[in-house]
């Protein structure tokens, strides 16, 4: 369920008092913030953002595009490296799925000459 429209966006109050620094001061340098749930507000359009993700801030450098969204949208908090188990088939040498092709066989070797 979206917000409602009467109430307008939500935004942290010191994320906007930190933007408007940055932007009266003239610095193009990362205004780290932990607020992953503000709405980009059309103020924050050229300025660069750190969203932390739980680890560290992730570098977000809002754009026209991203007015209307959230910053939590842009730093990803979990990483994905596989399946553990599609690993273990490619060590093993045995196909991933059931309906893969065999592997190539190994080319018999020639007779040797007499």
């Amino acid at each position: 369920m979206t917000r409602s429209v009467w109430k307008g966006p939500f935004v942290d109050g010191y994320l906007l008092r930190k933007a408007e620094a940055a932007r009266s001061s003239g610095r193009h340098e990362m205004i780290k913030i932990w607020s992953r749930r503000s709405t980009i507000l059309p103020q924050f359009v050229g300025l660069n953002f750190g969203v932390y993700n739980g680890q560290k801030h992730i570098p977000v450098m809002v754009n026209e595009e991203m007015v209307g969204h959230k910053f939590g949208e842009f730093a990803p908090t979990r990483m994905f490296y596989g399946h553990s188990s599609d690993r273990k088939a490619k060590r093993a040498g045995v196909p991933a799925a059931p309906g893969a092709a065999p592997a190539p066989a190994a080319a018999p070797a020639a007779p040797a000459a007499s």
